[in-house]
């Protein structure tokens, strides 16, 4: 008995490790360099770069911009995101552009914030408010009791609905609808349909973009963005991360209500309009780069570093 109980707490310990190695709890502190190189151009364009801010869980200790193209800062009215804009044109064919972070990094827990939370019931182009979604919110929530418990019974719904797969075509778009339809998706799928469905029984809910921050090593490349989304009950922001809970179902408990450390966030919202405004139309969502000529989206080289930091 005693060497089956020392093995059961081996186990435990164990599991417990491999936990923290995908999330970091109370704080983190990095630095995260943005690299971009343009491409070849016979013309002068316009290039949109989202630029991160401090708020309450996310400290820029440090900020500096290098680029041979002249830039200025500007930001969107509804969600008061910054930005970088810039007009490279022949002469900056190649270039490379860097933008570097020290960032102070709170786990974000359930939290009060100033504002108004009825601005993010407003419908958007790829989450939109419609009857479908108030009967399948007010079914997955028929036993919930106040906004907390509804939204916990939101949360429960699209994890058992949807399944992390980034197969065929259409995800990652951000699509309600197409998460709904499709049960698989990304993150922006994943979140578009919890935001949706928050929406359509009159729960405040919003979205947000950027990156983690690998936890289970202290340099190197970043894959790509990630997205994640909060509801708002009893005066208090919620946090939430589905497609995590589904990749990772040991922590589904964890990811209603928390947000880790490792996190960077980018921007806000959906359906973002800028000045100058791209031909493009509003940015679904920004994490870009995002350069035109001539009107036309061209790609750019983007790559994510990162290093983490001794914490002061």
């Amino acid at each position: 008995m005693k060497t089956f109980l020392i093995l059961v707490n081996i186990l435990a310990a164990v599991a417990s490790i491999a936990v923290e190695k995908k999330i970091v709890r109370g704080m983190d502190r990095f630095e995260l360099i943005y690299k971009l190189q343009l491409p070849k151009l016979e013309k002068e364009g316009t290039l949109w770069i989202p630029l991160a801010r401090t708020d309450p869980h996310q400290k820029l200790e440090t900020l500096s911009i290098s680029s041979p193209v002249p830039w200025h800062k500007t930001r969107d009215k509804a969600h008061q995101n910054e930005l970088l804009v810039l007009h490279p044109g022949k002469a900056n064919s190649e270039q490379k552009i860097a933008i570097s972070y020290q960032v102070f990094r709170k786990e974000k827990s359930v939290h009060v914030e100033a504002g108004d939370s009825r601005k993010h019931l407003k419908a958007e182009k790829l989450v939109p408010i419609n009857a479908r979604f108030a009967k399948i919110s007010k079914k997955a929530a028929a036993e919930a009791s106040g906004d907390l418990a509804k939204g916990r019974a939101i949360y429960t719904h699209v994890l058992k609905h949807m399944r992390y797969d980034k197969s065929g075509k259409g995800w990652g778009r951000g699509d309600a609808l197409y998460a709904c339809d499709a049960r698989t998706g990304n993150c922006t799928d994943f979140h578009a349909y919890f935001i949706a469905l928050c929406r359509a029984i009159n729960i405040p809910a919003r979205f947000a973009i950027g990156f983690t921050i690998p936890a289970d090593r202290d340099i190197g490349l970043i894959g790509g963005y990630h997205c994640w989304a909060e509801f708002h009950a009893n005066g208090q922001w919620v946090p939430v991360d589905i497609s995590e809970a589904d990749k990772h179902p040991e922590l589904k408990g964890y990811y209603f209500g928390h947000h880790p450390a490792n996190r960077f966030e980018l921007s806000q919202g959906r359906d973002i309009l800028t000045d100058p405004a791209p031909k493009a139309g509003p940015f679904n969502y920004f994490f870009g780069p995002h350069l035109e000529v001539d009107g036309k989206v061209v790609p750019v080289k983007a790559v994510f570093e990162f290093r983490r930091l001794p914490h002061k």
